[in-house]
């Protein structure tokens, strides 16, 4: 350590020494920013196969035949198909939703919407099928738009004997209320409402075939959703 020769006793401090900036031919400066290239490059790529889900159409609530299908109905659902061709089966969002779409077949709420359940309403053969049901086997808030099943069961040729337990399967199942005049307007005396049901065509076919094989036949109506 330098000393002062004049003062013995005064230690003179070393000259300060000032850093230099690197220059851009510095390598430090070139290995840093690869090493932030890189950094980010991988990062991107991670992200990319971390996220190989496909964006498609799903059902927001219950629907049922004759329904039409537009953007409001449904709702955007994340996927990953095992197989690429998977997504060939519905509708993705990308390529956006064919106008004029009804459904063939009920959908539930939170299902992907399938291509085979939708066609053209222009080229659908449902029908309006009116039907009449007591006011107890019908619940209240069964109104315009609401999805339902209909059960046939037998009426009792002996009052007493009570309408048989068990519906089993449905005469008509996820069909939408086209028309449910207010209880006020359709019980009356007979204690009746009537309710007006959009139905495939075959189905309808079969409902009333079925319907006319009961000598007294009981209407039940259950409400999804």
């Amino acid at each position: 350590m330098a000393r002062n020769l004049g003062r013995p006793d005064t230690v003179v401090p070393p000259p300060a020494v000032r850093a230099s900036t690197p220059g851009w031919r510095d390598p430090r400066l070139w290995v840093g920013v690869a090493i932030v290239a890189v950094s980010v490059v991988g990062g991107a790529r991670l992200l990319a196969s971390a996220d190989d889900t496909i964006a498609v159409w799903g059902v927001a609530s219950d629907m049922g035949a004759g329904d039409l299908v537009s953007e409001d109905d449904l709702v955007v659902q994340r996927v990953r198909f095992a197989d690429e061709s998977g997504s060939d089966r519905y509708f993705t969002v990308d390529e956006g939703l064919p106008g004029d779409l009804e459904l063939l077949r009920g959908v539930g709420a939170g299902e992907l919407l399938p291509r085979a359940a939708v066609g053209s309403a222009a080229d659908t053969d449902t029908l309006e099928v009116p039907i009449s049901v007591e006011s107890g086997r019908v619940p209240v808030g069964v109104d315009a738009g609401s999805v339902v099943d209909v059960y046939i069961v037998a009426r009792p040729t002996d009052p007493e004997q009570g309408v048989p337990g068990g519906l089993g399967e449905p005469a008509l199942q996820a069909v939408t209320v086209v028309a449910a005049p207010s209880i006020d307007d359709t019980f009356g005396t007979s204690g009746q409402r009537q309710l007006d049901l959009a139905v495939p065509e075959a189905a309808a076919q079969a409902f009333f075939e079925l319907l006319n094989s009961y000598d007294n036949p009981v209407l039940t109506v259950l409400r999804r959703g």
